[in-house]
């Protein structure tokens, strides 16, 4: 496949993006609970996470060992954020608020920011690994291209669009925006994925599933072919005196589709048109597939300007990890992303650049009345 690179000056090159960047000592600050994993300690790093992440892939025990990775790095945004109640401020409006962290970075010095970081995390992953990346509307399709050439274009799986907030009435020359977006990423075709699915409600099932069976069950038909032609294989044959219509191919093997018609599960039209059967009974037994378009809106009250909502960051841990695997978040604010792999049994490893940051996550876990052993450590100078 052809690379596709992003090209602006001051690129440094990979490797010395590897090599250049010392290990750094982590000092421990604090720790409280007893330890209740051998082999692992729970981690909260205040620090640079440039630095840190170098000294992380140094570590045999992280390096290539972190299932999932989750990040809400800056948007380039141009503002200072602020603790407190406040959403964002800036420092002309003098606010009292502490101050969480500067977002000053733009252009291709943000870019390249993150890209540095992105190669770090690269080689934290497992080859089951995963990355998501939170980002707005603005700086999204750069993020696109540049986690293209960092982790390969055949690794992108999805672009999820995240419905953020409620509509908003104000005046604006365009369209209101309720959105934004995260991308995942794999690091190897071989990435954990625990198909997560959600219950359907009544008035769902009423409204998708329209027909009745003779026996009283709900269904619905869907089309046996798909887009594209199959030039050679089984999906472009001949099935019961049918070709797939030009331009398409069957969904099924020619063998599939006898089975299935066979076990009462195609539906034949009066002109002859075969559409297979699905019933809502099963969908509803199983759940129903998680589409790419999330509402998870933002905590009215956060503990920390850019808190995200945390059911969201547990559909993702769910779908992508498994118990006692590592997951990361390398900007992790809140301590949002830590506190859901808490709940769910995973290990996990939080860095963050603000103390406040630090700070809002260590209490936020020691709330957690089940929480395990973890330390909280500082970048060493």
């Amino acid at each position: 496949m052809v690379s596709t690179q992003l090209s602006y000056t001051d690129k440094q090159d990979e490797k010395n993006i590897i090599n250049a960047i010392p290990a750094i000592e982590l000092i421990k600050i604090s720790g409280f609970g007893q330890r209740t994993i051998s082999d692992w300690v729970n981690m909260l790093v205040l620090g640079d996470n440039g630095n840190v992440l170098k000294s992380m892939a140094a570590n045999k025990h992280i390096c290539g060992q972190v299932k999932l990775i989750y990040i809400d790095p800056p948007f380039a945004t141009n503002q200072i954020f602020r603790g407190g109640k406040s959403r964002i401020a800036t420092i002309s409006r003098g606010s009292k608020d502490e101050i969480a962290y500067y977002d000053k970075l733009i252009g291709t010095k943000y870019l390249e920011f993150l890209r540095i970081r992105f190669i770090l995390m690269r080689e934290l992953l497992s080859n089951q690994g995963s990355i998501y990346v939170h980002i707005d509307l603005k700086m999204g399709h750069y993020l696109k291209v540049l986690m293209d050439e960092v982790f390969g274009r055949d690794m992108f799986i999805n672009d999820i669009t995240r419905i953020k907030c409620s509509p908003k009435n104000f005046s604006r020359k365009g369209y209101g925006n309720i959105k934004d977006m995260i991308l995942f990423y794999s690091k190897t075709k071989k990435y954990i994925w625990n198909e997560p699915r959600e219950k359907m409600s009544e008035e769902a099932i009423k409204r998708l599933f329209s027909k009745i069976d003779k026996n009283g069950r709900r269904y619905t038909t869907t089309p046996l072919h798909a887009p594209g032609e199959t030039i050679n294989g089984d999906t472009g044959k001949e099935w019961k005196g049918l070709n797939p219509p030009p331009g398409r191919h069957w969904r099924y093997s020619p063998d599939e589709l006898t089975r299935l018609d066979k076990e009462g599960l195609i539906e034949w039209s009066s002109s002859g048109n075969p559409r297979k059967i699905i019933y809502a009974d099963e969908i509803e037994k199983n759940g129903k597939k998680i589409q790419d378009i999330w509402e998870f809106k933002d905590p009215v009250y956060p503990q920390y300007p850019t808190e995200k909502n945390l059911d969201m960051l547990k559909k993702i841990i769910s779908a992508s990890s498994n118990e006692g695997d590592i997951v990361m978040d390398s900007f992790c604010g809140s301590g949002a992303t830590l506190l859901a792999a808490e709940t769910m049994g995973r290990h996990w490893i939080g860095v963050d650049n603000s103390k406040l940051a630090i700070s809002v996550s260590e209490k936020r876990l020691k709330k957690y009345e089940k929480v395990s052993y973890f330390e909280v450590f500082k970048e060493k100078g």
